[in-house]
Order: C-alpha cells, then structure tokens, then sequence
C-alpha cells in the first residue's frame, strides 16, 4: 500500500496529505485487486493504526456492496476466510479493537451475510458462533454482527438504495430482505435465541455491557421473529430479574417494551400485558415515589405506555370483531391502569411525563366513545385535567432572554400538553371550562402575590379554551348561553383585574396574546377597549424593557386594531399622536437604538394606515391624516438620498440605503388598508401617494447600492398598480429605464413580475409602453443569460435558471393577454430569435418547470397565428421546429416522469401538439 497516502488518514493530518488518502481511497475502489491487499492486512494484523484497519474495512465494504459478483468463486471465499481470521484474532489480541472499527467490521459481516447467506454461506451464524464461543470479546462482536443484520433486514431509516434507483430497487430489496427473514425462521433464529440467553445467563452478574447489547439485540429482533421464543416463562423471569438490577433494568425495560409492543391477537396480547403487570407490581416496580433514578423510570413510562396503548389496541379490535365480553375485560385491564399513568404523567421531570401521553391521550379517546361515564371515569377526566393544567407550568429554571435546547424540548412537551387539552375538550367540555374558570378566578383575584408562572399558567388556559372549544369564526360570546358567560366573565377579569402591570415578559406576552384571540368580546362590552389600546401603547407593550415584548405586541397591535376597527373610531387620533415617535426613521448612526426594529415599525405604519383608512372622518380629513403620516417619511428620504449620492465610505452607504429601503417600505405598508383604486380614491389619498412615487423614483437613478433601492421600489410599486392602477402609467417607463439599466440576473428576475403585473392588468392600455420596452428588455435579459459563469459556481447558474424561467413567464403574459402582435419587435429576425429561445427552453434545459411556460406559450402562439391567415412562414415553423420539440423533450434523458413538475410539462406538451391538429 502507499504508506505515504495512508498517513493521511490520520484525522490530525494536514490537508493535503488527508486530500491525498481521499484520492487513494478512490483509486483503490476502482482497482481490480486492492481488496486482496487490504483482506490481507486485516488477516494478518500487519496495520496497528486504527485508521488504517478502518480504511481496509471501508475497501472491503465497497468490493462487496457494489462489485461482489465480479469476482471468482475462490476470491469471494477469500473474503470470507479473512473475515473468519479476523473475528478469530479478536479473541487473542492483547487489547480489543476501538469501537468504530468493531462497527465497521459488523457492517461488512452483515453486508456478507444479505450477499451469501441464501446461496453460499447458509451456516453464517453457525460459523460465527463456532469461534466466539462464549468468550466475551467473541460475543461482543457476535452481537454487533447480529444488529447489523437486524439494521439492514428491518430497520426502516436506513435508505437501501439510491435515490434515481429508488423506484425499480425497491421491490427487489424488500422482497430479498422478506426471504432471508423466513430463511433464518426456518434454519437459524431458534439457535439464535438460545445463544442469546446463554449469554444473558452467563453474563448477567459479571458482564453488564455485553448483557445490555445483548437485551438490546432481543428486543430489535422480537418485532420480527416468532414471539413465543421469547414470551416464555425462562426468557421473562429472567428479563424481570433484570429489571430489579440498576444496570440493566433500562435495557431489560426497553426489551420488554419490544415484546409488548409486537403485533398478536387482541386477547392474546391482554393476557401477555396483564401477566406481565402482575409481575412488575408484586416486584413493587409501581411505587413511582419510591424511585428517585430518573432514566430508568423515563424508560419505565415508556413500557407503562406500551402496555396501556397495547391494551387499547386490543380493546378496539375486540368491539370491532363484537366481542364485547372479551372488550369489557379488556377496558377494566386499562382502568386499573390509570393511576399509574397519572402518578408517571404528574411527574415533576419533562421526559416522564411525555413518554406517558400517548397512553393518556389514547384512554380519553375510548372515553369519548362510551355513551356514559362512571364516577371513576369522571374522576380520572379531571384527574387528568388538573395533572395537564400543573405541568403546562414553567419551572423556576426557564430562560426566557436566552432560551435554549432544553427551553425548546419544554416547548415540543407544551404542545404535547395541549393535545390532551383538546381531547379533554371533547370527552368534557362543562368540565373542562370549570376548572379552567375555577383556576383562572383563583389566581386572578391574587395576581399581587402570585409566581409569575402560575399567573401565566392560568391567562394561558383561558387561551387555549379558544381552540379546544371550537366555534366558527371566533364566536366565543354568543350562542351556548353557559360557555359565553363564562368565557365573558374570565375576559372581564383579565382585563379589568390590571394584570396587564405584572413585571414578567411571561404574563405580559400571555396576556396581549390572549386580548388579541379573543377581541370579539370587544365588540360585545367595547368599554374595556380603552383599558387595553393603553396596556399596549405604554410600558406594558410597545414601550416595555423586553425587545422581544416590544416586536410581538407591534404584530399584536396591527391584529387588535384590523379586528376592531368598527369600534376603533373614538380613538384614532388619540392612536396616531401616541405612536408618533414609534413612526420615526431610524437614522443609520451608529449607536442609534430604536424602541422598534424596522420589521416590527412596519406593523405600526399599517395599523396607522388602517385607522385612518377605517375610520368615519370625511375624505378632506383622512387625506389629511394620510399626508402627515407619509410626509415626514418623504422628506427623510430626500435627505437621505442626497448623503447617499455623497457617501464615500461603503458601510456608510450600505446603512443609509437600507433606511432608504425601510421609508419606502413603510409607505408601501400603509397602503395595505386599501382593497383598490376606489377605496384609495374615496378617502381622497391618490395624491398623497403619487407624492411619495415622485419623491421615491430618484433613487433608481442612483448609481449607489442599486440593488437595495431598486428592490424597495419595484415593491411600492406592486403596490401602487394595486392602488392607483392607471394613475401609476405615467410612471412606468421611465421607471423601467432605470430598471434595466446595468443590471444582474436578480434585479431582471424581479423586475419581469412586475412587466407581467402591469400587463395583466392594463391590456391594450400599455400598449405603447410594451411596444418601447420589449425589445430592450428582451435584450437585457440575453446579456446577461449570455454571460460567461465558472462551471462550478452553483448560485450564478441557479440565478440563470431563475432569470430563465422569469423570461418565459413574461412572454407567456404577453402572449396570453393576445398583445404579441402589438410588441415592436423591429423584424422578422426578433420574432424569429424569441421563437427559437422559447423552442430551445421546452427542448434544451432540464427545467420541467421552464418547460411548462414554453408549451403553454408555443400552443398559445399556434392558436394565434397557426390558422390560414397567420403570419407568413409561421406554418413552416410549426412543422420544423414546434412538432420536432414536442417529441424531442420527452425523448431526453433529464425527461423524468417520476418528477410532477415534469409530468405537467408533458401534458402542456400534449396541448402543444393537440392545438396543431385543431389548427392545421
């Protein structure tokens, strides 16, 4: 072997020398005899680094996956030879190998066996046991060689094959792997278990990590073989045995979950579980107080949880088959199980409780389903229901200014929480709304000297009463008179009981959002709108310590007021003079710190466009109101543009460009009050916003960050064609100069939507404009789609792909709304180049989705000119180029009908060929 490449494999190694073994790992893949080298150095020990020894495996593992059938009947029993010798080694050398290259050497044992065992190796388990015996470094790899196995026959996240062969290999895979599962029934699996419990026998008191990986093997292979072999009375002593010994009661649980959890008859299954919990209480594994040992009862509440859905299982397939004597049986199995499950589900550790919810969840649902509840049931509903409503509580350890793993798995575990709420709903909804009222009025009344968390725990309740009693369009206040009432009186409390003031970002958060979820009740006692509209404008909200309080109110605040806005009118001009210095631009000075981030600004510049666009004031009075929200932005932006222009230092000019960006935007936002041209009309702001677009068009002319201004823009834009409509017309052309000006694939890629948005929507009104700019900016776009890219640069060809796509969008607009024959396009020579990109679009690139647009376009073309008084020549180019691409790009090897988009293109391409018919 090439020693020198081989020191590359040394994770220490410097680049080159590690970029040298990467290379000699490939070459020897390809080479014919290199594995006989590496089976050779793993025979005979000559390699003591490790690094090495993985590298031969790795050899080895390639010659066997991908060229096996390659080699003669002597070289593959080589293969095996080498192996044996190996595991033989094991056994003598000093010290055992490193753990990573024990795994390596079981996948390669395993890939072995799913090549040979149905043909050459049919004693491959036999062999291997002849040299392990029962010594422990034998077993150790005797047992991963065993999970390898299990891994490829059965484990479901390992992908088998590649993707591009996903389709044909799969059957083929899953039909092998069915054989040598019913192959290994049949010849080896019951001499396999018992090896397996000579070694839980042997090794039980002495060796508690081969004990643990052989538990560990039992219970993957449990789900697959015949159950019997292991639910026996031998196998489940002694695994109960084990559940009383610290280090291996977690395996033993985890094995014991296996077998519980494997599929048998309904009746069958009840006998096994009960058995099984007659067992583990008598072993007094059910006194949870008793046990302080965290992970083994985490593993617990997962078999208690196995047990429970397993007895549920059962129970619904008995009622299913009409068994109801076996069901009844099988239910007073599942009731007796109950405190258990609530003792697990109150526990005060997180990962205990979780693992006992699916069980929780499951029973509720079987409650549903009876017609009436025994006092023991109701008992457990609302056992369950207060068990839920403790452990939705923070603990005192919840960072709530920098959160973390473990605050996001207390969030996962929430949701979870709130899942048995819903279900809880539905078996009790008068229950439920009790106690939440009975909690919620409780804490309330003491808010003073209360835990935050409990504070926050109890408004959070009241929130998600919202979804677990479900009405249509949020109308919590009317209909069912006991529900309405005591959702009213709750929401009464909250905001009248000044909460709203408690000193934790928690309960402050809780509360907007819970004012916010229910503002129909607003509408229903609108006295208490003024209360609220202040716990949001002063330090409780927009203006609290927390940045993170202040940016969810902003969002909170535009839906409170959007939501209320009949009711909003006695307050607007009160609003607007409150939140006047939250409108203000931030300057791009350093150390400059807003209460609100542009984001969050963008919310209140809305919910200002709002009042004053909702309110009952004359149209004198709101253009007015309009004028005073927007001029102070205009004449920042003059400002700013001119120190732009000056700006020499590159920071400096990125920081004014982006407050440039941020005016526009915030103009742009205020006009989302308006549904169209008449709303804007009506409240007398047309004029209002031609001033802005006067004002913000200079700033395309400016040769400084381009592609920030520009963006801004072209979104004011959008929006104006949606406001003004065709009082922007005046305005486009030389916007669109601009635009097209040294420009990238990006800033053209965003510019054709709005050509297409204008187009659209004016027709025949932009004709004139379509004529002047087509050409130039069909011209634009070949510039830089001709633009020379590295080969490998991946975001240049992937914005290629994108401009590529925009360009046929923007023909498919133009031909769509029947103006192709209005375009200037100077000759027959143009008409012809854009017909040839498009034909090149639907047959050269491998973009379904590019595709698609051009058989729409070439169908609409044929459908336009394709008839006797067509264009001259046109005919002739629908024969010797639209019906040759129609069978060309499906006869392309990127034509890959396994991909939907591609599929579409197939069809468009259908229609291509069907309009020709029709035409011709």
């Amino acid at each position: 072997m090439d020693e020198q490449a081989l020191l590359g494999l040394n994770p220490n190694a410097d680049a080159d020398f590690r970029q040298r073994a990467l290379a000699y790992f490939e070459q020897l893949k390809i080479s014919q005899d290199a594995w006989q080298v590496c089976a050779e150095a793993l025979a005979q020990s000559i390699y003591s680094d490790d690094h090495i020894k993985f590298f031969c495996f790795q050899v080895l593992e390639h010659q066997i996956k991908f060229k096996y059938s390659e080699l003669t009947e002597v070289q593959q029993q080589l293969i095996r030879e080498t192996l044996i010798t190996w595991l033989q080694a094991q056994m003598l050398n000093p010290q055992p190998e490193k753990t990573f290259i024990r795994n390596k050497a079981a996948q390669v044992f395993a890939l072995l066996f799913v090549t040979e065992y149905l043909t050459k190796w049919p004693k491959f388990f036999f062999d291997i046991l002849s040299v392990v015996d029962l010594n422990p470094r034998g077993v150790d790899m005797y047992l991963r060689i065993l999970m390898a196995v299990d891994a490829e026959l059965v484990d479901r996240d390992v992908v088998h094959t590649s993707e591009a062969s996903y389709y044909f290999a799969l059957p083929f895979e899953a039909r092998r792997n069915t054989l040598l599962k019913d192959t290994m029934r049949e010849q080896c699996i019951p001499s396999l278990v018992e090896s397996w419990y000579q070694i839980l026998q042997n090794y039980q008191y002495n060796n508690s990590e081969l004990t643990c990986q052989c538990l560990e093997v039992v219970g993957a292979y449990v789900s697959w073989i015949d159950l019997s072999l292991i639910a026996n009375e031998r196998f489940i002593n002694m695994l109960l045995g084990h559940m009383s010994v610290e280090v291996l009661r977690e395996e033993a649980c985890d094995c014991l979950f296996e077998i519980v959890n494997k599929g048998m008859d309904p009746i069958d299954k009840t006998k096994l579980v009960e058995s099984l919990c007659q067992v583990l209480q008598s072993a007094g594994l059910f006194s949870i107080d008793q046990e302080d040992d965290v992970d083994f009862l985490a593993r617990f509440s997962k078999l208690v949880n196995g047990m429970g859905q397993a007895l549920i299982a059962s129970w619904t397939k008995l009622i299913k088959n009409g068994d109801m004597k076996s069901a009844q049986d099988t239910l007073q199995a599942i009731e007796a199980k109950v405190a258990l499950m609530l003792q697990l589900l109150i526990h005060e550790d997180d990962d205990i409780s979780s693992n006992i919810i699916g069980f929780c969840y499951d029973y509720l649902h079987i409650l549903k389903q009876l017609s009436a509840l025994s006092d023991q049931q109701k008992a457990n509903v609302e056992a369950i229901m207060l068990a839920v409503m403790k452990k939705l509580t923070y603990d005192e350890e919840y960072n709530f200014e920098n959160e973390g793993e473990d605050e996001a798995m207390f969030v996962e575990y929430r949701k979870q929480l709130k899942l048995l709420l819903d279900r809880l709903a539905q078996v009790s909804p008068e229950l439920l709304l009790a106690s939440v009222r009975r909690v919620f009025n409780t804490t309330l009344q003491n808010w003073q000297t209360t835990r935050f968390m409990e504070v926050e725990v109890a408004i959070r309740l009241l929130y998600m009463l919202a979804e677990a009693l479900p009405v249509s369009h949020g109308a919590h206040f009317s209909g069912d008179v006991t529900k309405a009432t005591a959702l009213q009186d709750m929401m009464r409390t909250l905001v009248t009981s000044g909460v709203s003031a408690y000193q934790h970002t928690s309960v402050t958060l809780e509360f907007f959002e819970t004012v916010v979820r229910y503002e129909k009740f607003f509408a229903v006692e609108p006295q208490h709108i003024p209360t609220v509209l202040m716990a949001f404008l002063d330090h409780r909200g927009l203006r609290h310590t927390s940045p993170k309080v202040r940016s969810r109110t902003a969002y909170l605040f535009s839906r409170f007021v959007k939501s209320l806005n009949k009711q909003m009118n006695p307050f607007i001009e009160d609003v607007l003079n409150r939140i006047q210095d939250l409108l203000e631009l931030s300057p791009p000075e350093n150390g400059y710190q807003a209460l609100l981030s542009s984001d969050d600004q963008l919310f209140i510049y809305e919910t200002a466009g709002v009042l004053i666009v909702n309110s009952e004031y004359s149209a004198e009075r709101k253009q007015v109101l309009m004028r005073n929200l927007l001029t102070p932005l205009m004449e920042k932006f003059k400002v700013l543009l001119e120190k732009l222009m000056m700006a020499q230092d590159e920071d400096r000019q990125m920081a004014l460009a982006d407050c440039l960006n941020h005016a526009v935007g915030f103009a742009s936002r205020t006009s989302k009050a308006f549904s169209n041209k008449q709303t804007v009309k009506q409240c007398g702001c047309s004029e209002v916003y031609l001033d802005c677009l006067q004002t913000f068009l200079p700033a395309l002319s400016c040769p400084l960050q381009k592609e920030v201004l520009r963006s801004g823009v072209r979104t004011f834009l959008h929006r104006m064609i949606i406001c003004l409509e065709e009082e922007v017309l005046p305005f486009i052309p030389s916007a669109s100069e601009h635009m097209l000006k040294d420009c990238e694939a990006k800033d053209l890629q965003e510019f054709i939507p709005l050509i297409n948005q204008i187009t659209a929507k004016f027709k025949t009104q932009v004709s004139p404009f379509l004529q002047q700019m087509f050409m130039p900016l069909l011209h634009a776009i070949f510039e830089v789609l001709l633009l020379p890219a590295e080969e490998n640069d991946q975001s240049a060809a992937l914005e290629k792909q994108m401009l590529r796509r925009s360009y046929f969008a923007f023909l498919q607009t133009v031909t769509g709304s029947a103006q192709y024959q209005d375009t200037n396009t100077d000759s027959a020579e143009n008409v012809e180049r854009v017909l040839f990109t498009v034909i090149q679009g639907a047959v050269d690139y491998p973009d379904p989705i590019a595709q698609k647009t051009c058989f729409i376009i070439l169908s609409k073309l044929v459908e336009l000119w394709g008839g006797k008084d067509g264009p001259v020549g046109f005919a002739d180019f629908v024969y010797k180029h639209i019906v040759p691409a129609c069978f060309l790009a499906p006869l392309k090897q990127t034509f890959d009908l396994a991909d939907a988009q591609t599929v579409l293109a197939l069809s468009e391409c259908a229609v291509t060929l069907k309009t020709i018919h029709l035409k011709r």
